[in-house]
């Protein structure tokens, strides 16, 4: 494969972000869900991914369990992604990690360095092919927000409440820093992704706190600071008088027809007629911190989900209009996500594979019960959520909590935590007995070239970055 040219530093200029040259350079990528950090919908297990391991580990004892893991590390994304992406014209990849991966619980600050190995391997391939990457901590220690994505097997999130879990963030950026701090082809760290701070207090000073201890190590690279709320609310720090430099502000844009039961696009969705105005009235309204303070607007997460082929053309629609509100703001994106079981990814193991085989009853349970918040839906359960719902109205009628109110606290509770804690023991019992090399088989099924590409997706793409189709040549 011929050797692309080195990657340029890259840098805050303005409202962009720049070269050594100073030419202007728009991110256009996507993100790593579900490989350094897995998630329920991308990889099809019930709950959260500490909870996935105890039980994986339970039932297929320490051999089994490392074999399967060390081959989906490598089968998960290699050299196949890396030129798939750059076929399509992407420039860039978030990639999400826990910390987990850093740092044991039972032995904190006490860095591990095969969690930096494997993450140094798909910085290096993806610089090969070209490509940015952008370094995400995805889940802390403590948890950032209340779902399952940041790995919480409950509804609170400590980190804002417990300085040692802050201190050991910062200690693993200053790590991170040192290691990243003379590599060009990472385009910058995202120090936590979608924090949830419900007092809006902390999230702003954790921040200067943590800009600082990454300067005094790396002075060099770009910040990505994640808004307050799952990155949709910058009202925290609406009284700063400057923007911290070298910083990229950076909101998610998840269009609601996008990710809820909506049946058409433009159309109604929760009362509201949404169609491509209201699409950019809500981008405007996410990234209006940094429109003020002339600073880069990079869409850290944004896309539909793709659960029923009949929708796929609206959708794909929503994602064209997205694509188009963003280039005429000189946004930068990521689209989420790259590889998953079928849900959202622009490339999925297939049915047929040994691991989707194995896991299909359990894929089935979670679809009937809506146990999934991403893609799930109550229909299967209102039996259940009807009387609390109607408890709530008589008892508590008031009741609001953040960050979204009761209707998806009650979700959380009822559906991806006490459904989810029994089937999650079922999906484990799927992998008894297995031996080391059916596990790194069932690992196999996400290797790009045993995999579905999903064709409308990659077709929108390519022709928004102006690349022609590699099986046409048009």
């Amino acid at each position: 494969m011929p050797q692309p040219a080195p990657l340029p530093w890259l840098t805050v200029q303005g409202r962009h972000l720049v070269d050594p040259a100073g030419s202007a350079v728009r991110l256009q990528g996507v993100g790593l869900g579900g490989w350094m950090n897995l998630e329920n919908f991308i990889t099809g297990y019930p709950g959260n991914e500490s909870n996935l391991r105890r039980v994986l580990l339970d039932r297929m004892g320490r051999e089994a369990y490392d074999a399967f893991f060390d081959e989906f590390y490598t089968a998960f994304f290699d050299e196949d992604d890396a030129a798939y992406l750059t076929s399509l014209g992407i420039n860039s990849v978030r990639i999400p990690f826990g910390y987990k991966h850093f740092e044991d619980d039972a032995r904190p600050f006490e860095l591990l360095e095969e969690g930096f190995e494997r993450l140094d391997r798909v910085v290096t391939l993806l610089a090969r092919h070209g490509i940015w990457s952008v370094l995400d901590l995805h889940a802390v220690p403590g948890r950032q927000n209340q779902h399952w994505h940041s790995d919480n097997p409950t509804h609170v999130a400590d980190f804002w409440q417990h300085p040692h879990f802050q201190d050991r963030v910062v200690h693993l950026w200053e790590a991170l820093a040192d290691r990243y701090k003379d590599r060009p082809e990472v385009a910058g760290y995202n120090p936590v992704n979608e924090p949830s701070d419900p007092t809006g207090e902390v999230l702003p000073a954790f921040y200067d706190r943590l800009e600082k201890a990454i300067r005094a190590v790396d002075p060099r690279h770009v910040l990505f600071l994640d808004g307050n709320k799952y990155s949709t609310d910058f009202s925290a720090f609406a009284e700063r008088s400057e923007p911290l430099p070298n910083t990229v502000y950076t909101a998610h844009d998840y269009a609601l027809p996008g990710i809820t039961r909506a049946t058409a696009y433009p159309g109604v969705v929760r009362g509201e007629y949404v169609d491509r105005d209201v699409l950019e009235a809500t981008f405007l309204r996410r990234t209006e911190f940094m429109r003020s303070t002339g600073t880069p607007v990079w869409i850290g997460e944004f896309g539909p989900v793709y659960p029923d082929p009949a929708q796929d053309g609206w959708r794909l629609q929503i994602l064209q209009d997205q694509l188009d509100i963003y280039a005429e703001h000189d946004a930068s994106w990521a689209l989420w996500t790259y590889k998953d079981v079928g849900l959202q990814g622009l490339v999925h193991a297939r049915p047929s594979s040994p691991y989707l085989s194995l896991i299909s009853d359990v894929l089935a349970t979670k679809q009937r019960l809506g146990i999934d918040s991403w893609g799930g839906t109550d229909a299967g359960v209102r039996d259940v959520l009807d009387p609390v719902d109607a408890l709530f109205d008589r008892e508590f009628p008031e009741y609001e909590p953040w960050p979204w109110g009761r209707g998806p606290h009650v979700a959380v509770l009822v559906r991806h935590i006490l459904l989810a804690e029994p089937l999650a023991e079922r999906f484990g019992d799927l992998f008894r007995g297995v031996s080391p090399e059916q596990a790194r088989e069932l690992a196999r099924s996400f290797r790009f070239a045993g995999c579905d590409r999903r064709q409308g997706l990659a077709e929108v793409l390519r022709a928004h970055l102006g690349r022609p189709d590699a099986l046409t040549g048009e």
